[in-house]
């Protein structure tokens, strides 16, 4: 009984400090200058971002027109049945903004974050890049970074705080419950579910 009492005890601190820590990073901007911006990909609609990932291409695109970095990377691929990428769909609303096209590097293939940050890593890389502001949600930062590290990344986070996720109380939620068991996940077994 006592083991399992430990253990569970064992268990609640971890996901309690955890949850800590995937809020403190989402509170922070960590802008300052880098090789390459980096906008994380979320869903896109036959061509247009969703409200979420319209929040993310924002925020990028501003700090790269405030001179953060020389390059905009931007990512993600596409689901069954889309007729284009989320990168593609990011790519055309920097340029709209006035992001010259020649600053922006694609990463089209990935699916999940950890396929968009080792996709990323090796972009940067063949570019002579070693540092980078990543943009994504604040739930999402911590394990961005995380990821981004242990792929040889110099990585800073700039959340946007734009986010439709920011006024539901119940998406954060949601969101940091993911967060949590996705670094788990990441963690345990290398991956991502």
């Amino acid at each position: 009984m006592r083991l399992v009492g430990a253990a569970c005890l064992g268990v609640a601190l971890a996901a309690g400090y955890t949850t800590y820590r995937v809020w403190a990073q989402g509170q922070k901007d960590e802008e300052r200058p880098a090789d390459a911006i980096v906008v994380m990909g979320a869903a896109q609609y036959d061509g247009r971002p969703s409200p979420v990932f319209a929040s993310r291409l924002d925020h990028g695109v501003a700090l790269f027109l405030a001179g953060d970095a020389p390059r905009l990377v931007v990512t993600g691929g596409k689901a069954a049945g889309d007729r284009t990428t989320e990168a593609a769909v990011g790519r055309a609303f920097a340029i709209e903004r006035g992001v010259p096209p020649e600053a922006i590097i694609m990463e089209d293939q990935s699916r999940t974050t950890l396929e968009s940050v080792r996709a990323v890593a090796a972009l940067l890389k063949a570019d002579g890049a070693t540092t980078a502001i990543f943009v994504s949600d604040r739930p999402h930062m911590l394990r961005v970074l995380r990821m981004a590290a242990d792929a040889g990344i110099t990585a800073w986070g700039s959340p946007t705080r734009t986010s439709p996720i920011e006024s539901d109380l119940a998406g954060r939620i949601d969101a940091t419950v993911h967060e949590l068991g996705a670094l788990a996940y990441y963690f345990l077994a290398g991956g991502e579910s």
